[in-house]
């Protein structure tokens, strides 16, 4: 028997062996016509889409599809069939009869004569899940990494107050003859500066040691007493500057938010007021709180030399933004302020112009 007969002979007596192939393979088989419906399913592609036959050969392929991929996979079938390319391992969403969503990658090559479109499918569920916790972690991880970062420059920004009110303590005492009388009362002011400073740190730490960077932990929180917090902190600074603070909580002395943000919001906000104080002037900061449209408002305004927001807009919360000569600016706290009300929810507006102040106007999510 010559070559070609005997293949003609092995395709003859085999090819039941080719339908039971259809029958048995793990991967999802079918045969679509281009009029959109099913033709023929292989029992695998049947037990992973869960409907009898009755649904699957009698409804469009299109009412299979998850809605979200429908525009995509009707216009991938139309290039299949228009130009009678075969399609390489295209994705996309089938809803089951149970109604759980699965991916499914689809080989497919068109036949123009018979009009049908041959296809294998692997179920990709399972990667698809993969990637989408990969990507979900990614993203968590990136946002650690961020809050991880603003909790380093708020800590390191943070502490430069009451260090600074220590070292102004250390150079009254090497510049003045005290008084034996006197020395206690520095050693009380001490006390406060360097307890303040503690505090502080153990604030930041605290912050630093949480389980989860990304959960800000909510309180109901006193003003005044962090405000009293803040202002023992940095008391020394205060003092020599000759700050007048001026608080009116009278509209609310609660508020919902987080402790070390807020108290970060009261440190640079008199920071701030104190290092751009008129020339010869000493800084007046008025501190209250109002209702408006059932949200609260914490509004902070001085005497200070103020912005010119016709010129610096936006960029006034700008990371490492500096408006003016002051060597000891950094450009950090007014950043770190900013992203303190919005991280939860709440917004920060400011009034300014050269020479008549400033007005900062935080509303908390209501």
């Amino acid at each position: 028997m010559d070559c070609y007969s005997k293949k003609k002979n092995f395709y003859e007596t085999t090819s039941f062996k080719m339908e039971l192939f259809f029958d048995l393979s793990l991967d999802l088989f079918s045969v679509a016509g281009f009029d959109g419906y099913f033709k023929r399913i292989n029992p695998a592609l049947k037990k992973v889409l869960g409907y009898p036959d009755e649904i699957l050969y009698g409804r469009p392929i299109n009412s299979f599809v998850h809605q979200e991929d429908l525009e995509a996979t009707v216009e991938t079938r139309n290039y299949i069939i228009s130009d009678g390319i075969p399609l390489l391992n295209f994705e996309n969403r089938y809803i089951t009869h149970s109604g759980d969503i699965i991916w499914l990658s689809w080989t497919s090559v068109p036949a123009k004569e018979e009009g049908l479109i041959y296809a294998v499918a692997k179920n990709i569920t399972h990667k698809k899940k993969l990637e989408a916790d990969r990507n979900a972690l990614i993203t968590k991880l990136t946002q650690s990494n961020e809050k991880l970062k603003e909790l380093t420059f708020t800590t390191s920004h943070d502490l430069r107050s009451p260090v600074n009110n220590l070292l102004s303590i250390f150079s009254i005492l090497e510049e003045s003859n005290m008084k034996p009388s006197e020395i206690l009362e520095f050693i009380e002011l001490m006390k406060h500066s360097t307890a303040g400073l503690k505090n502080t740190l153990d604030t930041y730490v605290d912050n630093l040691s949480q389980k989860d960077v990304l959960t800000v932990l909510l309180e109901q929180l006193d003003l005044n007493e962090v405000m009293s917090k803040v202002k023992n902190s940095i008391k020394s600074l205060i003092e020599t500057s000759n700050t007048k603070i001026i608080s009116d909580f009278s509209a609310t002395d609660q508020v919902k938010f987080n402790g070390a943000y807020l108290e970060s919001i009261f440190l640079n906000m008199f920071t701030n007021s104190i290092k751009y104080a008129k020339p010869g002037n000493h800084a007046i900061i008025s501190v209250s709180t109002k209702i408006r449209n059932g949200s609260t408002q914490l509004v902070f305004e001085d005497n200070g030399i103020g912005f010119d927001m016709d010129k610096i807009g936006d960029k006034v919360f700008g990371f490492r933004e500096t408006f003016h000569s002051n060597t000891d600016s950094k450009g950090i706290g007014l950043y770190l302020v900013h992203n303190h009300v919005t991280a939860l929810g709440g917004k920060i507006e400011i009034d300014s112009k050269p020479g008549q102040g400033t007005r900062f106007t935080i509303s908390f999510k209501g």
